[in-house]
């Protein structure tokens, strides 16, 4: 899709002298506030920025500290201590430790919960009317809080095991804080409780309690919480066997226990078929399994949250439940977007490589014999002043005997009088008042003389050749249109160029491409031929869009004609040389896109070459333009959250090598149009910014298009700059600052 670019709009009016400062106050309060069109895209991608960071915060990807502390001396810890119990309570200054009563177990189970390991866990306890107590940690809480709602229904207690498991000796007493105060909000979220019960990470028996743990345990009670360890270790984690992990966690003569176990961190299928044969044989030896502080006949552990705290408690759950959804849209999406690049990157080098040869090769013919007679050529042309000499001149060196005729569209420049005061042969000036570019057209095929009719924009400039080889694909009957080569002129600035880039690759291989599968979407308005009858057959150029030559030509593949592609006969446009511009440009051509899609939907379910055409054409047109693009940021969010947070050599690895298979494509796309390859210095830099304003262009077309607004056309701002093949260059005039803007 190229070269939209000169649909006609109504002339501006010159304000009155009484409402000059009002209009330049409007303008400048338009100025200073920023358009929802990038307000609302932005808000967008800083919201899926922030879900992915949510996301990766409560999997341990962001703030997460994997040190262990190593062994360290004991002088500091009291001798009770490190002789006591597992249970141990520093609230109020009190330094005392507590054991388990005889015949009375306590199953703990660390770093849940797990949406596998966790539910079997429970399970094997119902089954055996069997208490425990889960340590869970804030992230697998908050991602699984029907877990944690289920352990507090069926009677086991929970204990807090810090937010996503640093070891404490490193941290300071304001992460501490936050680790305990971000777990009891996942805690308050998921089943509307606190805990006073606390299970440091990396934790072992009390007598290996050291300098560097002990301050943490201090200043734990401190905060209200009651330190949990343990004094028999099932060691399940290493997965030594059912047969062990029962052997390792049954204490001796009797005693009660604490016994570490694990409902996460892996696979723990051992665990699982362990209990089922521990807690039988436990009980029938006189064992109890409670919770702690059923085991220590203690107040419970649990107290029940009401109001704000739970609110807040369940907003943090549904804003990573939201998180978790939401990125896990987001993997689809960039998968999607994955699948879609290398496949039309794939189709693309493959069909472009056979359009190639096939056209190329030597004998080559459309037809038995060559086009040679006079054809019409159509100009559309709006307030061209700066362009319409350049193109008419370019069309008097044609090598191909042509009429010209353009087609004044109610101009208030003097467009039609530049033309008529060049009294050039064979070249006609049609008036109308103002109707827009469907009109002019329809208007300029009323008038011409023959059969074969091209059409290209006020603003572009023909080589010698193009017309030529623009027409002779008509050789063949079947053919009701043919797309010429439009080439950006104005490549000298960095938009520029990255135009220059996306009409080689994209817009060329792309034509190569859909030449070939029979169902090119778009013939450019910068360079197009159409016969005559296919024409007047399907009730010539509409403004049921605005994209014209998109409906034209889906119109002409539903009523069987074919549409090829041209590649030496070249025009030279003038691209957009600012953002705002090229916005509108954009804009525009995706919101046409969308409705011609939308006008030509019928061919899905028809037969004959329109059924073929909307099985085929359409699909790919709405993946290749519509949808991929709209998914295209999500490549930038994730490499920026990978280079930030995630493996940022594997992330920088990846991105690499789509942009290896980028640059290969565009160096194959720039070779086969023998154009120079410096200008591919800038593919990198373009593929990330150019991806933004793409997504912003898109999303504003479908927000246009789901809420029935109607998009207004007014006309770019030109230069002139681009002259006829081997003229000198214009120079740029100053731009006049009272000169209409696009729409924005």
């Amino acid at each position: 899709m190229a070269s939209r670019t000169s649909r006609h709009g109504p002339a501006p009016k010159a304000p009155g002298r009484g409402s000059r400062t009002i209009t330049k106050r409007h303008r400048d309060a338009r100025r200073r506030r920023l358009p929802m069109r990038f307000l609302l895209p932005m808000f967008i991608l800083l919201a899926m920025m922030a879900m992915l960071m949510l996301r990766g915060y409560v999997h341990s990807e962001i703030l997460a500290d994997h040190r262990i502390q190593p062994e360290a001396a004991t002088a500091k810890v009291p001798e009770k201590i490190l002789d006591g119990g597992p249970v141990i309570d520093t609230r109020g200054g009190r330094t005392t430790s507590l054991g388990i009563p005889d015949h009375r177990l306590v199953l703990t189970f660390d770093d849940g919960p797990d949406p596998t390991w966790t539910p079997q866990v429970l399970d094997v306890l119902k089954a055996h009317h069997a208490h425990a107590v889960f340590f869970v940690t804030g992230t697998m809480a908050s991602r699984y809080p029907d877990l944690v709602e289920r352990m507090v229904r069926e009677g086991h207690e929970v204990g807090l095991h810090t937010f996503n498991h640093p070891d404490l000796s490193y941290q300071s007493k304001s992460r501490i804080d936050w680790e305990l105060s971000q777990s009891q909000l996942a805690l308050e979220g998921a089943a509307g409780i606190r805990t006073s019960l606390f299970r440091p990470p990396y934790s072992s028996f009390a007598d290996a309690m050291d300098d560097q743990s002990w301050p943490v345990t201090k200043y734990i009670g401190t905060r209200g919480y009651i330190t949990v360890v343990n004094n028999t270790d099932s060691e399940d984690w290493q997965k030594p066997g059912v047969a062990e992990i029962v052997r390792r966690a049954t204490p001796k003569g009797g005693k009660g226990a604490i016994v570490l176990m694990h409902d996460s961190g892996g696979d723990r299928h051992q665990t699982v078929q362990a209990l089922d044969t521990f807690i039988p044989e436990l009980q029938q030896r006189g064992y109890d399994f409670e919770n702690l502080t059923e085991a220590l006949d203690a107040p419970s552990a649990h107290t029940p949250v009401t109001g704000l705290d739970l609110w807040k408690g369940r907003a943090w759950i549904f804003l990573v439940q939201a998180s978790e959804r939401t990125t896990d849209v987001l993997v689809v999406g960039i998968a999607v977007i994955g699948v879609l690049v290398f496949t039309r990157f794939g189709l693309m080098l493959l069909l472009s490589a056979t359009h190639a040869r096939k056209v190329r090769r030597v004998g080559f013919r459309w037809g038995r014999t060559p086009i040679t007679e006079p054809v019409s050529v159509l100009v559309p042309a709006y307030n061209e002043a700066k362009c319409i000499e350049n193109t008419v001149h370019s069309l008097m060196a044609s090598e191909h005997p042509i009429e010209i005729l353009v087609v004044d569209d109610g101009s208030s420049d003097g467009t039609a009088r530049i033309v008529e005061d060049l009294a050039l042969p064979n070249v006609r000036v049609v008036r109308q008042l103002n109707a827009g570019k469907p009109a002019a057209l329809n208007r300029g095929l009323a008038n011409a003389s023959h059969d074969i009719i091209v059409m290209m924009d006020g603003d572009t400039v023909f080589e010698p050749a193009t017309v030529r080889e623009l027409v002779q694909p008509f050789a063949d009957p079947r053919v009701g249109a043919v797309a010429g080569n439009a080439k950006v002129g104005n490549r000298d600035s960095l938009i520029g160029a990255w135009q220059h880039i996306e009409y080689v690759m994209g817009f060329n291989l792309d034509r190569r491409m859909y030449d070939l599968l029979r169902c090119m979407p778009t013939i450019p308005g910068a360079v197009g031929a159409f016969r005559r009858t296919a024409l007047e057959r399907v009730g010539g150029m509409s403004d049921d869009t605005l994209a014209e030559d998109t409906d034209i030509t889906m119109a002409l593949h539903r009523d069987g004609w074919r549409v090829v592609y041209a590649e030496n006969a070249r025009a030279w446009t003038e691209a957009p040389e600012s953002v705002q511009q090229l916005w509108s440009q954009r804009y525009r051509w995706c919101y046409g896109t969308m409705q011609a899609i939308w006008k030509h939907r019928r061919a899905l379910i028809e037969r004959g070459p329109s059924g073929r055409f909307g099985r085929v054409g359409l699909p790919l047109v709405s993946l290749f333009m519509v949808l991929a693009p709209l998914l295209a940021p999500l490549i930038d969010i994730f490499l920026l959250y990978g280079v930030v947070f995630g493996p940022t050599q594997k992330t920088v690895v990846a991105w690499l090598g789509v942009l290896t298979i980028q640059a290969v494509c565009a160096a194959y796309a720039f070779r086969l149009d023998k154009e120079r390859m410096t200008h591919l210095i800038s593919l990198p830099l373009q593929q990330v910014l150019y991806r933004q304003l793409m997504y912003v262009v898109l999303l504003q077309s479908w927000i246009t298009a789901l809420t029935g607004g109607r998009l207004r056309w007014q006309k770019l701002r030109r230069t002139g700059v681009v002259g006829a093949p081997g003229s000198a260059p214009r120079q740029r005039e100053p731009q006049d600052g009272n000169e209409r803007r696009p729409v924005g």
